[in-house]
């Protein structure tokens, strides 16, 4: 019975990150804010594109599952010193997800900016 409940709690607690991780990646925001004074538009669009994909590369989900792995780890130690393994183990891998999710949407936009810089854009986010 008890091991059904911790289960359960665990299927619960991944549907929770997964739905953090998703909301953190509607979120975000990675676009740079340029200065558009003295730009082409047309070829800003295009650059932007073409950083966008440099920006995809950030492989966020591998950081998440290891996010998710490691706090759950650490919550399930952390909770089986207070007597409820599943329950710590459960928050760990929430918060170590959503954690990992938003240092892997950080870098996506740092990629990006750095890219359009380098193009010349004087990036002011």
């Amino acid at each position: 019975m008890r091991s059904t409940y911790f289960a359960a709690t665990a299927v619960r607690g991944m549907a929770v990150a997964t739905l953090l991780v998703a909301l953190t990646a509607c979120l975000s925001h990675p676009e740079p804010l340029i200065d558009t004074q003295g730009v082409n538009m047309a070829q800003y669009e295009h650059d932007l594109e073409y950083c966008m994909g440099y920006g995809d590369q950030v492989r966020i989900e591998k950081g998440v599952a290891k996010g998710a792995a490691a706090g759950g780890a650490v919550g399930a130690a952390t909770g089986a010193v207070f007597g409820d393994a599943g329950s710590g183990a459960a928050v760990g891998t929430i918060s170590g997800g959503a954690r990992s999710a938003q240092l892997g949407e950080r870098e996506k936009s740092r990629v990006i900016k750095n890219c359009m810089r380098y193009r010349g854009y004087r990036v002011l986010n």
